[in-house]
């Protein structure tokens, strides 16, 4: 079955940078659509970023220009790297991946596999 597993969480100061990992396993990695999402208490889990299988990337407003996502299929292995982050970028992290999503990259309920969450603080 489907797993993801995140890392590389932690807390930075505003300004900072971090890069998170997530290795998924049980499934062909790389024809996977494979996103990171970020969930606050008391909001929704928000979409930050998706890539396609085919290269193609979809951000969100808030992170375009300071947050990229990137993956190594031989390594299974989806990245988000963030610089220059903010107080607002405090969250979990999640990681998902789905097989086809559709243009909606960043909506939360196209993605069936989920990772537990890793916590991201910028204080």
């Amino acid at each position: 079955h489907v797993q993801l597993v995140e890392s590389g969480g932690g807390s930075v100061q505003p300004g900072g940078s971090l890069k998170l990992s997530c290795v998924g396993s049980g499934y062909s990695f790389s024809t996977y659509c494979m996103a990171w999402f970020r969930q606050v208490p008391g909001r929704e889990r928000e979409g930050v970023a998706a890539l396609e299988s085919d290269g193609t990337t979809q951000y969100a407003d808030s992170v375009k220009g300071r947050f990229t996502i990137s993956r190594d299929n031989d390594k299974n292995t989806l990245y988000l790297q963030m610089k220059n982050m903010k107080h607002e970028d405090t969250a979990v992290y999640y990681c998902a991946a789905d097989l086809w999503v559709g243009l909606a990259k960043l909506k939360r309920t196209v993605y069936d596999h989920w990772g537990q969450g890793t916590q991201v603080t910028v204080s």
